[in-house]
This record gives structure tokens, C-alpha cells and sequence, in this order.
């Protein structure tokens, strides 16, 4: 009788523990929960339409083994979730061929990079580097109010050059210094 009896309890621990881990595991959103950025990724509006939408726009470009990127990750979630409807937020990952031509017109050589874009969808500001959840805030409050953005280290506003003056310029280059010119 006291062998039926071990039977028994061990048989009702083992459900328990099996109910446990179903429980935690679905409680952490399964068995292989998607990776902050990814997640974020995969939430984003596609560029065009967050340009065009009449909302300010935050672009990360990311990649997923970048360690800054990983840590900004939880800072930009909470960003992205209390800013919704009023701020777009869109990550690109700089590893995914399809971005290839936003690498390029953006000039992105770092990451973490932010593109910072007004309503209207002019880019205003760029952020290269590691941002701490109150910078990620103040540049999102400061996009949101059409605010100058804040002083901080690694933040600088973007020109407005058309097209013409570019072209320009890029046909006489001994009229403007060239970032990679050092004679």
C-alpha cells in the first residue's frame, strides 16, 4: 500500500511540475520568444508609410549581434510604447540586404545609428551611438513637439541641402570640405 501511495505522490508532483513549465513557458511567450529588436522589427511600419503618415519618425539602424544595439533594445520598446500613435518608430536591420539602399542614403558606417524625422517626414537629426532609455525619451519628446533636439553627445541636426545644391557641390568639390578630405 505504501508503494501505491510513492506512485501516486510522484505522479501528482511530475503534473504539477509539467503544469509549471507549460505555464512558464507560455508566460514567456513560448519556447523561442522573439529577440527584443526582432520583435520591434517585425512591429515596425514600413519607412514609406511612417514618412508619410504625418507622424514624427525614430529609425534605428540595428543589427542582431551588435551588443549596444541589444542593450538599447528594452529602451526603445518602452519608447515605442509610450509614444504610440504619436511617434513611429522603425528598426532596420543593417544586415538585411533590403535596406541596402537606406545604408547608403543614410551614410550608415555605425551602429547604433538613429535617422530623426519631423511630421512631414524631412529628416531634421541623427544620433550615432548608444542612447540610455532618458536620451531615447528626450529625443522622442523633442520629435513629438517639434522641438529642437537635446544637446547630447553623438546628436547633430541634419541640413536642409536640396538636391540641386548637392549636385552642385558634388561638381565642385573644391568649393566645400569633403568629410573624407584631410589634405
Amino acid at each position: 500500500m505504501t508503494e501505491s501511495l510513492g506512485r501516486r505522490e510522484r505522479g501528482l508532483l511530475a503534473a504539477i511540475a509539467a503544469a509549471l513549465l507549460v505555464a512558464l513557458i507560455w508566460l514567456r511567450g513560448g519556447l523561442h520568444p522573439a529577440a527584443p529588436l526582432d520583435a520591434l522589427a517585425r512591429r515596425s511600419l514600413d519607412l514609406p508609410v511612417a514618412l508619410t503618415n504625418g507622424r514624427p519618425t525614430l529609425v534605428e539602424f540595428y543589427a542582431d549581434w551588435c551588443e549596444a544595439c541589444r542593450a538599447m533594445a528594452p529602451a526603445m520598446a518602452e519608447l515605442e510604447r509610450q509614444q504610440q500613435g504619436q511617434l513611429d518608430v522603425v528598426l532596420l536591420n543593417v544586415d538585411n540586404p533590403r535596406w541596402q539602399n537606406e545604408l547608403e542614403r543614410f551614410d550608415v558606417n555605425g551602429i547604433p545609428q538613429l535617422e530623426l524625422f519631423d511630421r512631414s517626414g524631412s529628416a531634421i537629426g541623427r544620433a550615432v551611438g548608444a542612447r540610455s532609455a532618458a536620451e531615447l525619451q528626450a529625443l522622442g519628446t523633442a520629435l513629438i513637439d517639434g522641438a529642437p533636439l537635446p544637446t547630447l553627445a553623438g546628436v547633430g541636426t541634419v541640413s536642409a541641402l536640396d538636391a540641386n545644391q548637392a549636385l552642385t557641390a558634388a561638381a565642385n568639390p573644391g568649393t566645400m570640405a569633403s568629410p573624407r578630405s584631410h589634405g
